[in-house]
């Protein structure tokens, strides 16, 4: 996952995953794209145990304010990950 993630960024080959503090988020993930896609992500990882919890959402929140993505954005986002997690439940039901 986090190899897809990271040419999905088009981040760095040798970029390693270490801490980072959200102050420093926007200047690695420097493009809408790639915060979008660290959103996604995020997102999915927050729904993998079927519950978004309220201390993830507050992440992402502070998150997005460092990225400069709007609450609207950041709703249209997360309607699109519940499809796409429900889309995913539905062709794994095809096996």
């Amino acid at each position: 996952m986090m190899e897809d993630m990271r040419r999905e960024m088009g981040l760095r080959i040798d970029f390693e995953p270490h801490y980072l503090d959200v102050d420093g988020t926007q200047d690695v993930f420097d493009t809408k794209r790639s915060r979008t896609i660290v959103l996604i992500s995020l997102i999915r990882l927050g729904y993998a145990d079927g519950a978004f919890e309220i201390e993830e959402q507050s992440f992402l929140t502070v998150l997005c304010n460092a990225f400069e993505i709007s609450e609207t954005e950041f709703v249209l986002i997360e309607n699109w990950v519940r499809r796409l997690i429900a889309l995913e439940r539905e062709a794994n039901a095809f096996f």
